[in-house]
């Protein structure tokens, strides 16, 4: 290993720059995909568990469970492709790599997050609806002031898994020329020959971001539940 090398590169030839964006970029697409993913998936699951079974809601049923199948049955990288090579040249749609793979993990994530929040509405006892629903809310407010909050509780541990995912999972976004983390280690690497460090860096960036992250999500949960006692 040339640590001497890669010292060079990084700090002398200023490979640091590449990096700072890389963590930018990845902080971009990870952050903005989740909330999106959030809005995709609170919309399926409030179709899917909605107790209306009229001709509409059938259908949005079904587009909700192809949507699901589609999304999660599929490679995110094949995902990427498809949206950057054929689907918006399709549409004659000319947007930023950063917004395009925006929207492809967006729309990648809303597939699992749909899940994950059915499962924690589930886990609710039907008892909090019926309480509801018996001092005169309606269902939707009923979801949305009673459920939707306590099974977001239960899903915070999970959701965290979801957001480290999508951090690990944006280091495909170099194959739409997105320069991300690992873009900015691979670049390193094939400029000194030298791709020991720069792998062994390249892990422990993501290590520490999860560790972060990680980190910061107990600190919610532990905050959350210091709000329950009150």
């Amino acid at each position: 290993m040339r640590f001497d090398i890669f010292y060079e590169e990084f700090i002398t030839k200023a490979g640091y720059k590449m990096l700072l964006e890389g963590l930018k970029n990845t902080a971009i697409i990870a952050v903005f995909a989740l909330l999106i993913g959030l809005v995709i998936g609170s919309v399926i699951v409030l179709v899917k568990i909605s107790p209306f079974n009229n001709w509409l809601f059938k259908i949005l049923k079904v587009i909700g469970d192809i949507y699901v199948a589609l999304f999660r049955g599929t490679p995110i990288v094949v995902q990427l492709l498809l949206t950057h090579y054929v689907l918006f040249p399709l549409m004659d749609i000319n947007l930023e790599p950063v917004v395009e793979g925006v929207i492809t993990f967006g729309m990648n994530s809303g597939a699992y997050i749909s899940e994950i929040m059915r499962g924690g509405i589930l886990s609710i006892d039907k008892g909090q609806m019926e309480a509801g629903r018996s001092v005169g809310l309606s269902y939707m407010q009923t979801m949305m002031k009673i459920v939707l909050p306590q099974a977001i509780k239960n899903i915070l541990p999970t959701l965290g898994n979801e957001f480290i995912a999508l951090i690990k999972e944006t280091s495909v976004v170099s194959f739409i020329t997105v320069i991300d983390i690992y873009k900015a280690f691979q670049s390193i690497a094939n400029s000194t020959y030298e791709y020991i460090v720069p792998y062994l860096m390249l892990a422990l960036v993501y290590l520490v971001l999860v560790i972060i992250i990680t980190m910061l999500i107990k600190l919610l949960e532990k905050r959350l539940r210091a709000s329950d006692k009150r």
